[in-house]
């Protein structure tokens, strides 16, 4: 099942982080719900990622599409490599993964 349409209902109706770092950061501060990272995120901050939301509890899913593909999706013109859902709005995708 895609995510896309999840993704794009958490990011328009929900809160959500945009790109590793801001992810990084709603991890480090237990704001995020869900971590969901493109297939080609960069490896170190991919094992951030990773490492963190094990430590925190915090369910990761990875885009079968690469940032390009993951930017579009959540209506950027640039490269995404990662997005946290802090509140899913009307997307189901939390109960999705």
């Amino acid at each position: 099942m895609s995510l896309n349409q999840p993704i794009a209902s958490a990011v328009n109706t929900g809160e959500c982080k945009i790109g590793a770092k801001s992810s990084i950061d709603a991890i480090k501060t237990g704001k995020a719900q869900l971590v969901v990272f493109a297939a080609n995120c960069p490896k170190n901050e991919l094992e951030d990622i990773v490492h963190l939301a094990k430590l925190a509890e915090i369910k990761i899913q990875k885009f079968e599409g690469t940032s390009w593909d993951l930017g579009e999706v959540v209506g950027k013109p640039f490269m995404v490599s990662a997005i946290a859902v802090i509140k899913p709005g009307d997307s189901k995708i939390l109960k999705m993964v």
